[in-house]
């Protein structure tokens, strides 16, 4: 979805590095995988098409942080009060 974003912390050494990866149009979301000793952060289509790949050493991610996007609230709707029923006098 439009908005999310991954953030990967790497061991440079002598500190820590931060990377970001962000869906950067509607329908793209951002994938996460490990894979043989590797982290993948792949940003991904509706169809599935990859646009673009972050590799890191799995030995060397400090953490990995999704940040997924802000959820768009609707206003709720506002609902009918009831009719009130005639009662019946039996």
């Amino acid at each position: 979805m439009r908005g999310d974003r991954v953030e990967i912390l790497i061991d440079v050494g002598d500190g820590v590095r931060a990377f970001e990866v962000l869906a950067s149009k509607d329908g793209r979301r951002i994938e996460v995988a490990t894979v043989r000793g590797n982290v993948h952060v792949t940003e991904v289509t509706r169809t599935g098409q990859e646009v673009r790949t972050a590799r890191f050493m799995a030995s060397r991610v400090v953490a990995i942080v999704e940040h997924p996007a802000a959820e768009e609230r609707q206003p709720a709707r506002k609902r009918k009060a009831p009719k009130p029923q005639d009662s019946l006098d039996i």
